[in-house]
């Protein structure tokens, strides 16, 4: 057998493409944030994670630019030997401020974040128990570790009684970390932390936090997850990205000194990668101080994803609820979200497709992001064109 025949046979996305709704990969050829030139046309960008519409900020450019201008355009080398710019230890400094933790530490990207803390902590005989809906850097990053040799655990997606059913099958004097979403990327729902926290206590537990979608959206100042339930010194370690909120390149965990202390001298992610470039750096540092300074952002873009929630289920459109900057619409299957999905680009907004077996048969998703740089006239639009595209394939 030809170990390249699976590529062959592959032909889904040709076929797709042969419909013309090909929904992936379509080049974006200039970004003003809320609106985006594509294939020649503006139209309304509903899908990004640019949640505080920082990407084209004038400081945030300009920081970027002087950061190139100063340091060169890489670091040539990891965070480990040559790759440590006085700008990283900048950063590392002011997000520990900004979240209360003793330490952090930056990594390349935020799904290579993951990777470096779990299979770096977790060994032979120490559990991993994740909730089964975590980001994929999470499921890889239990998949790489010690731990997966038979010490991965699973618990049904945001169900304490499972997570309580799971871990007292785990002896109880096995260290145990507990790792979950706590804004899950796809359908938006915030983690139960204060029940999750109540049983890592009980079963000598620690926890981690993948605030990726979380920071800048919930918490006091959009501090994350564990700041949303006053819960901050109860999580061990918060993860998180730099490519949505802060409008850049890269990862972070924060936490105790001496913990951060150990995954960046026995790290393979962070010991065998090149490090952060000096933009993205200078890049995420802004944004940082400018969410820091405009708290207010948070709260338009809350106000803005609570008004879509409102609008599109008074439309009569099935949405997953919540409170988060992820708004998604359920449509049911394959063809129909396709079909949605070339409707609505065609109108003039542009929305993310989740299909099976990405999520559930039956869970097929617009899946639909904001800002808080969307203007109300923007959002308005929106609800129209859903509208329209709903009843033209009979989802209203």
């Amino acid at each position: 057998m030809d170990l390249f025949k699976k590529c062959f046979d592959f032909t889904r996305a040709d076929e797709v493409k042969a419909l013309g709704v090909y929904p992936y990969f379509r080049p974006i050829e200039a970004n003003e944030g809320p609106i985006v030139q594509i294939e020649g046309k503006k139209v309304i960008m509903a899908g990004s994670n640019n949640y505080l519409g920082l990407t084209s900020h004038p400081r945030v450019i300009e920081a970027a630019i002087k950061a190139i201008e100063k340091y060169g355009t890489g670091c040539s080398g990891s965070r480990y030997l040559t790759g440590t710019l006085d700008l990283h230890i900048e950063l590392e400094e002011r997000l520990a401020k900004f979240f209360g933790a003793e330490a952090v530490l930056l990594f390349s990207t935020g799904y290579q974040t993951a990777q470096g803390i779990i299979p770096t902590l977790a060994g032979r005989n120490e559990y991993v128990i994740s909730d089964k809906d975590n980001h994929a850097c999470i499921v890889a990053g239990t998949l790489m570790s010690k731990g997966a040799m038979g010490n991965l655990a699973r618990y049904k997606h945001n169900d304490m009684d499972d997570l309580q059913r799971v871990i007292e099958k785990i002896p109880k004097d096995a260290p145990k970390l507990i790792v979950s979403d706590g804004v899950f990327s796809t359908g938006g729902e915030i983690v139960n932390l204060p029940r999750l926290v109540e049983i890592a206590k009980r079963n000598n537990a620690r926890i981690m936090i993948d605030d990726a979608h979380s920071v800048g959206v919930i918490g006091k100042g959009g501090r994350g997850t564990a700041s949303e339930f006053n819960l901050e010194n109860e999580v061990d370690l918060t993860m998180g990205t730099f490519s949505k909120t802060f409008a850049s390149l890269g990862g972070f965990v924060a936490g105790a000194e001496r913990v951060i202390n150990f995954i960046k001298h026995f790290s393979p992610a962070l010991i065998f990668s090149a490090s952060p470039t000096p933009s993205s750096v200078a890049a995420a540092l802004a944004a940082l101080e400018i969410l820091e300074e405009e708290p207010e952002r948070v709260t338009n873009l809350i106000d803005n994803a609570n008004y879509m929630r409102k609008g599109l289920k008074g439309k009569g459109f099935h949405i997953i609820d919540g409170r988060t900057a992820i708004v998604p619409v359920i449509v049911g299957n394959d063809e129909i979200a396709f079909k949605m999905w070339k409707l609505l680009y065609d109108g003039g907004v542009f929305v993310n497709v989740f299909i099976s077996p990405g999520v559930p048969e039956g869970r097929q998703m617009m899946r639909t992001s904001y800002m808080a740089t969307h203007e109300k006239e923007q959002l308005d639009e929106i609800i129209h064109i859903f509208e329209q595209a709903g009843k033209q394939v009979g989802l209203i």
